[in-house]
């Protein structure tokens, strides 16, 4: 069966063999599929309790690491690298989607592919491990996974305040996450960089500034207050919070 085999090939991506493949393959099966199959137990079970687990691995690592860090500074990290977008995101790169067991009707509106319902698998998969392999190795497949959001945030606790906001309000809203085009302009000491931020078709946000950074969070900024304001007073919307 090819799903097997995509399961096989996911094992072996993220280095990780269960000694109970029957919770691998339960962390996989989307709600979608589960319905399709005479109400087979889903993954979401799974998924609360890798919410908790990734909670605790990444604050865990986060306190040891940065002992200088404030408790804003601590959570404020945490929200940066721990949200539905960076999830989704790192899912992604694993690839899960393609070992995903989703219904039929989801996997044609590309189920497979929306960053929310991966970023979902990741924690359904992350609380699999927990059980079959212990918090040890729960900790180190999760921190490894997230290594490279983990070091971008680590060079500032508020890092990507901006974006990290976009990104989880446009995966709530649109199931996807936003994309960036940067373009600069100037001699090499005095560049000036303009960033478009995009989801949904189309450009929603420009900002402009002295390094890429600046730019974009200026471009997120006006994307979300836009994203924002639209959704508050779309009363059949989710609220804003």
């Amino acid at each position: 069966m090819e799903s097997r085999q995509e399961l096989e090939l996911l094992a072996e991506r993220i280095g990780y063999s269960f000694n109970d493949p029957k919770l691998m393959l339960l962390a996989l099966s989307h709600r979608s599929w589960c319905a399709e199959h005479d109400d087979a137990a889903s993954n979401e079970r799974l998924e609360f309790l890798g919410d908790a687990v990734l909670g605790h691995c990444v604050a865990a690592y986060l306190y040891r690491a940065y002992p200088d860090w404030s408790e804003g500074d601590l959570a404020q990290a945490r929200s940066a690298i721990v949200n539905a977008a960076s999830l989704g995101e790192v899912a992604s790169r694993c690839g899960i989607g393609k070992a995903l067991f989703v219904g039929v009707g989801e996997d044609r509106s590309g189920g497979r592919e929306k960053i929310s319902l991966l970023g979902d698998a990741f924690e359904a998969l992350l609380g699999a491990i927990y059980i079959d392999g212990g918090i040890e190795v729960a900790e180190r497949f999760a921190l490894e996974a997230l290594s490279e959001r983990i070091e971008e945030v680590a060079v500032d606790p508020g890092v990507g305040d901006a974006k990290t906001r976009l990104q989880e309000l446009v995966v709530r809203v649109y199931g996807d996450s936003p994309r960036y085009v940067l373009t600069d302009s100037g001699p090499d000491h005095g560049k000036w960089f303009l960033a478009e931020v995009s989801y949904g078709g189309a450009v929603r946000g420009t900002g402009q500034g002295t390094s890429k950074k600046q730019a974009e969070q200026a471009a997120a900024t006006q994307a979300w207050q836009d994203l924002a304001y639209s959704q508050k007073h779309d009363h059949s919307s989710p609220s804003i919070t």
